[in-house]
């Protein structure tokens, strides 16, 4: 993002959590919730837990690469460190920025289902359309400079992190502890193998938590970068862990299973009902409100800033917008509003954990693999993640295929239209001799040394 004057002060620690969080709690709360208990009833709580467990593992890699390399390119910038520039390096950004921006369009689709639950039941048909609104409105805010950024979003952070906290202890002392023991066995999982369900669930659960991958695109607009991007990650992924999991079970306690996958895109707002009536449904609505349009502003800053930076290292075409300032900021709002209006939060969901699971697997198998002499840490660690990755992606590729295949199509179509176009692009800047006449050196790429 280019900024000028006072716009351009650099982002602080809690700034940058914020937006991490922002991110993070913005889809997980509202709406995974319900699709996690659609797959594996009464455990939806643990899955989320569990996913904690996973993302510890793989956030090691993002925090010894941000250490190492803290730079405004991210993703884009580890990847090109562990496999050079090229296809591999060009295909996996893009899948990470393509989640990124599926993120995006889930979070404003669960923007326009909260919305809605404010009106007739037939308006429900428009909130894809609200969606669309939401990610123009965080366009607005995110040319407006780093400054305002970061004090929208630790506003908000605030504001739902305080009203949730009082919606998840309210509920458990209401409705106390629920009996997690896995007696509900949900549509979806009884042709499964037992455990086979979990296991897929938590690459939704995991998605919930994909937000603190956006902090690594902050490197080179945070303060003393080699420090606080990783503090800045363990402090997102700690926050979202508490809260998750205090408020899985607070809706546990509140709703039965069937009630909360009969409301999945936006159970958050049934739950409240036994504890605060009609008022609370309200409460809840207009903390999602708030949620969604903190979570949406700060993945729409994310990914266009790793847009603008894969085009800059030539890993992508150079970006036009007709003279326009900022393309890559144009160019990420348009396609999150293509996607919000042609898939629902389910497929949106199923869509983004895939191609971010892909992706994880590459930054983990490339900081194991190419980087031992430039980067410490132990390699037992990401390569724990990595198999839990490649374990994770198969369940829920079969849950997908029993349950809804055209996922799977989409997805796949995505990846070979991703790898073919990176793969042409990459022909045309490579010389007679074989050398590709691309990438960036550390001062262009905002890195810290």
């Amino acid at each position: 993002m280019q900024t000028t004057g006072k716009k351009n002060q650099k982002l602080s620690l809690t700034g940058s959590v914020s937006l991490g969080t922002g991110v993070m709690i913005g889809a997980g709360i509202f709406v995974l919730i319900g699709q996690v208990a659609e797959l594996v009833g009464d455990l939806f709580p643990v899955a989320f837990l569990a996913g904690a467990v996973v993302v510890a593992f793989s956030s090691y890699s993002y925090v010894k690469f941000s250490n190492a390399f803290p730079s405004s390119g991210g993703v884009a910038r580890f990847l090109t460190k562990a496999y050079g520039p090229g296809t591999a390096t060009g295909t996996f950004s893009l899948l990470m920025y393509v989640s990124m921006v599926v993120a995006e369009s889930l979070v404003a689709g669960t923007f326009g289902a909260y919305v809605l639950r404010l009106f007739p039941e037939q308006y429900a048909g428009y909130a894809s359309i609200l969606g669309v609104l939401l990610i123009a409105f965080a366009f607005i805010v995110n040319i407006s400079g780093n400054r305002f950024i970061e004090q929208t979003a630790t506003i908000t952070a605030i504001i739902k992190v305080a009203g949730i906290a009082l919606l998840a202890i309210a509920g458990l002392a209401v409705s106390g502890f629920p009996e997690i023991g896995a007696t509900y066995v949900p549509q979806n999982s009884a042709a499964m193998p037992p455990g086979f369900a979990f296991v897929a669930a938590l690459a939704l659960a995991i998605l919930s938590y994909k937000g603190f991958t956006t902090i690594t695109n902050q490197g080179g607009d945070i303060e003393n970068p080699h420090k606080n991007v990783g503090r800045s990650i363990i402090i997102s992924i700690a926050v979202c862990t508490v809260i998750y999991t205090v408020l899985a079970l607070s809706v546990a306690g509140g709703l039965s299973i069937p009630e909360i996958i009969a409301a999945k895109d936006y159970a958050l707002a049934e739950a409240a009902r036994p504890v605060f009536g009609e008022w609370g449904i309200i409460m809840v609505i207009f903390l999602a409100i708030i949620a969604t349009m903190s979570g949406v502003i700060a993945s729409v800053f994310s990914a266009s800033r790793l847009l603008g930076m894969l085009s800059s290292m030539k890993q992508v075409p150079r970006l036009k917008a007709g003279g326009l300032n900022n393309p890559a900021l144009i160019f990420t709002v348009a396609l999150a509003m293509l996607l919000t209006l042609l898939f629902n939060l389910t497929r949106i969901a199923s869509i983004g954990a895939i191609f971010y699971l892909i992706m994880d697997i590459a930054i983990h198998w490339g900081l194991f693999r190419y980087l031992r002499k430039e980067v410490s840490f132990n390699p037992l660690i990401p390569l724990v993640a990595l198999v839990l990755d490649v374990l994770i992606l198969a369940a829920f590729i079969y849950t997908r295929y029993l349950n809804d295949p055209f996922v799977l199509i989409v997805a796949a179509i995505g990846l070979v239209l991703i790898l073919a176009a990176e793969r042409l692009f990459m022909f045309s800047h490579t010389d007679s001799e074989g050398r590709m006449h691309m990438g960036m050196d550390d001062d262009e790429m905002g890195e810290k040394m």
